[in-house]
């Protein structure tokens, strides 16, 4: 009985078979059909390998969302050089919130020479090329992105020469906590001394003829330290045509959170506007000679994902391509020999047609003749 049903089992099952196998005498080959094949099997190769090679790749996905956060500090990164002597220039910030001075004592003034060395000078020509290459394909931000802590440092690389020449400049270099607030970070004549009014800067000791405010941002970031990001200000060098001259760049500053197979951090992007401008008062232009950074904090917050293909989607999209392929091109083939076919008996059939064969009573007849056994004694 058990026999009988596990019968009638495989019986039901051999008539689902969707699957029906051909025996060997029947299937006939060609040299067409190699032909194809072959091109078949060459095609499936090259498809995938591309396949594996998109399926080992990242891409960058970009969330938007409202920054609820604005109770936590905000971390100002900066390492500007400025064409004049530390003792006659002063940096702060000052905070539109609370129109106070923020504390900048995270900041070191160091005397520099401002002429970069050779080594520098290539070290800036490059940044500035992939800054070029940055504004026009933003693309190469997600690459940016994905080799953070990878790449080669973006800092300046220090001196290979060991300069005789007295230093002429002073390199800005530290960081500092504001508010998560709009301010202005600014670099201008004299220290800057406390005032019940906001605060104020004691410039009446400096000479008017010192004034240069020809500067190179060496570095200037918002949030955590990354290395190998580069910021958009980076390799920036400006020089001053006057004495009185403003250099102002206006921020806003993006909440970031970067989370990739290497990394997960929160930082802050930053497009940024540039202006500058000869203080003339006589001419009605303005102003306090320095180097002014206002910064506004937007309240979107970006969160930046680097994704990776699943591994079922990989085999659903190389089994889409084998089937794809086999079904392709057996309908190329096989539509291809009946166009031949077609052709070949319409040649066959005017070729019957062109033969004549001559008859006893002297006409002719256009019909091959019947060969028989009999037709040879």
């Amino acid at each position: 009985m058990r026999r009988l049903n596990r019968k009638k089992t495989l019986n039901l099952m051999k008539e689902l078979d969707a699957f029906p196998k051909v025996p060997e005498s029947y299937v006939e080959t060609s040299a067409s059909g190699g032909t194809v094949s072959l091109i078949a099997f060459t095609t499936i190769a090259f498809l995938t390998i591309m396949e594996f090679m998109v399926y080992r790749d990242t891409w960058m996905k970009y969330e938007y969302e409202v920054d609820k956060d604005f109770t936590s500090k905000l971390r100002i990164n900066i390492d500007i050089t400025v064409a004049m002597r530390c003792q006659y220039v002063g940096a702060d910030v000052l905070d539109l919130a609370e129109t106070m001075v923020a504390s900048a004592d995270g900041l070191i003034y160091e005397p520099v020479v401002f002429e970069l060395s050779p080594q520098q000078k290539e070290w800036q020509r490059m940044l500035q090329l992939i800054q070029n290459r940055l504004q026009e394909e933003h693309s190469l931000q997600d690459v940016i992105f994905k080799s953070a802590f990878k790449s080669a440092s973006t800092a300046l690389p220090p001196r290979e020469d060991n300069s005789l020449q007295s230093p002429d400049a002073c390199r800005i270099h530290g960081h500092l906590y504001v508010n998560k607030v709009a301010g202005n970070f600014h670099i201008t004549v004299g220290k800057a001394i406390p005032h019940p009014r906001g605060h104020a800067h004691l410039a009446a000791l400096v000479s008017h003829e010192s004034y240069n405010f020809s500067h190179r941002i060496d570095h200037l970031s918002f949030g955590e330290l990354i290395p190998g990001i580069i910021n958009p200000l980076d390799g920036t060098e400006k020089i001053a045509s006057d004495h009185n001259q403003m250099f102002q760049y206006f921020i806003t500053v993006v909440p970031t959170k970067l989370h990739t197979y290497k990394i997960s951090a929160e930082t802050h992007q930053f497009s940024v506007t540039e202006r500058e401008r000869v203080i003339n008062h006589a001419a009605g232009s303005h102003g306090v000679s320095g180097i002014f950074m206002k910064y506004d904090i937007s309240s979107l917050m970006v969160t930046v994902t680097e994704e990776h293909m699943p591994f079922w989607q990989f085999l659903v999209r190389l089994c889409g391509i084998i089937g794809g392929i086999f079904s392709t091109t057996g309908i190329l083939h096989g539509f291809g020999r009946f166009v031949a076919e077609v052709i070949f008996c319409r040649f066959r059939l005017d070729s019957y047609r062109s033969t004549s064969v001559p008859l006893p009573d002297g006409h002719t007849s256009n019909h091959l003749p019947l060969i028989t056994d009999n037709s040879t004694h």
